[in-house]
């Protein structure tokens, strides 16, 4: 039995990935099923796109380790953790996978809080008397 382990990132999270063929069961931080963990509809369908569109949705069970960051981000991570996963499994998902951006990695980092501000960007309120 082969096992396709690839790592996503996405702001602060990271999620480990480890793909073996199977059934279509995905377990996250040990024994929790998908909509136990990412309570959200829409991140469940965000981490389950580049399944669906490599038509690959019971074919692969994946057991994942995720930490950091909020839940937005590691489905995220999950997501190119298994774009990756696919990609390592069959090199003609590429065109697919490339053309869903599922093979980007989000760049966007929380931007640091600079002093005399009251986060990165925003001002105290200012007072003329």
């Amino acid at each position: 039995m082969e096992v396709f382990a690839t790592v996503g990132r996405r702001k602060g999270a990271v999620a480990r990935i480890r793909m073996t063929p199977g059934d279509g069961n995905i377990s996250i931080n040990g024994s929790k099923g998908l909509l136990d963990y990412f309570k959200r509809e829409t991140l469940k369908m965000d981490i389950e796109q580049p399944l669906e569109i490599t038509e690959n949705l019971d074919k692969f069970d994946f057991k994942i380790r995720v930490n950091g960051g909020g839940l937005s981000g590691q489905a995220g991570a999950v997501r190119l953790g298994i774009a990756r996963a696919l990609l390592a499994y069959s090199e003609d998902y590429r065109k697919e996978l490339r053309h869903g951006g599922f093979l980007t990695r989000d760049p966007r980092e929380k931007e640091r809080k600079k002093y005399g501000l009251a986060k990165a960007r925003k001002r105290y309120q200012f007072s003329k008397r």
